[in-house]
């Protein structure tokens, strides 16, 4: 017997929708695997890590403020993943979003105007989308491959944010931490519930969501990135201009990202650090994959992908596992779902061997 992959007239619809299900569905399976392997109990792992997280309404309200940045970062890298647009530098563009809003609220401290946090998200979109225009200008200029300039960009921003926190920002007051003032009270997002983290972050995201769905959906510019995506030569011929399909992705990737930056640091950290993001902008790849770049799959994606952080989180406090395992878990997400979509494009066959 031979197992063979035959290509499909076209892709499978219905393998669209069933393959995130299965890639999740095998990284559970894997998970239980490699709780085994390291020595823990597989069910007492499976309910540290994915149903400890949820056992009470603070549990919920971290789940909700780590999916906030992963899904303004994926809605945001949809619209240019759509026309093939590979946006890989959201983390770097969240990065310097966060530094862009998080300088007006240093430079402002005494401040207590209603417009500064509005400036804020305003200037941390600004500092996303300028960072994103480098690689969109080398492609549209050069025709330099926007996969390694966006990404050989988030080091120069993690190196950027490290010089800023043990030098010129450096709090004179930090006990020598390389990390910024905190932000005063009118530089931080409102609280949504007191006794948690939870703040109005998670609007801004829905909205995005929302905005985003319409955009795709319902927009001639969205129908024009959707043909660049799906038929280029088509989108040529139909006078779609290329290079502002490369500006308008790389830019909508890095507004989103610019603004998830800023919500971490004038939300949840309250202030610079080196450790701004646990990896959002690269995670939220996955995160756009997985929910099929439509911004209703996106948020339970973001939600799944929350809940991975959490649960390393919990391994590493009540497995004595590093906290990096939900790295792991990730990597197994990525790893089934890039398998099962072998099936979209793909029907396997068996037969005898002759």
């Amino acid at each position: 017997m031979w197992l063979k992959f035959e290509a499909r007239t076209e892709p499978s619809r219905p393998m669209r929708f069933v393959s995130p299900v299965l890639a999740i569905f095998l990284m559970l399976l894997f998970g239980l695997v490699l709780f085994k392997a390291l020595g823990k109990n597989p069910v007492e792992g499976f309910q540290v890590f994915f149903m400890k997280p949820l056992k009470d309404s603070y549990g919920v309200s971290e789940l909700l403020l780590k999916a906030t940045p992963l899904m303004m970062c994926a809605v945001g890298l949809s619209v240019g993943f759509r026309a093939n647009i590979w946006n890989i530098g959201a983390e770097g563009q969240l990065l310097i979003g966060a530094l862009a809003g998080g300088w007006i609220g240093l430079h402002f401290e005494h401040s207590t105007s209603h417009f500064l946090l509005p400036a804020m998200v305003v200037a941390g979109a600004i500092g996303g989308m300028a960072w994103a225009a480098i690689p969109a200008f080398l492609r549209t200029r050069f025709n330099a491959n926007e996969i390694l300039t966006s990404l050989m960009m988030v080091y120069i921003a993690q190196l950027m944010v490290s010089w800023l926190v043990h030098g010129p920002w450096m709090d004179p007051e930090g006990f020598n931490f390389p990390q910024t003032k905190m932000f005063q009270e009118h530089a931080l997002l409102p609280i949504l519930k007191q006794g948690t983290r939870l703040n109005v972050s998670l609007f801004i995201g829905i909205g995005a969501l929302i905005v985003g769905w319409v955009f795709m959906n319902r927009s001639f510019l969205g129908y024009q990135m959707k043909v660049a995506g799906q038929a280029e030569n088509a989108s040529r011929y139909a006078g779609f201009s290329a290079k502002r399909t490369v500006w308008f992705g790389m830019l909508a990737g890095g507004c989103m990202a610019g603004i998830a930056g800023l919500g971490e640091v004038a939300g949840p950290i309250g202030q610079i650090t080196e450790h701004i993001s646990p990896g959002y902008g690269f995670a939220a790849m996955i995160v756009a994959f997985l929910g099929r770049l439509n911004p209703i799959g996106i948020f339970f994606a973001s939600l799944l992908m929350s809940l991975l952080y959490l649960g390393g989180e919990q391994a590493q406090q009540y497995l004595n596992l590093p906290s990096s395992i939900s790295l792991v878990f990730q990597g197994l997400l990525l790893f089934f779902l890039l398998g099962s979509d072998v099936f979209i494009y793909f029907r396997p066959r068996f037969g005898k061997r002759s």
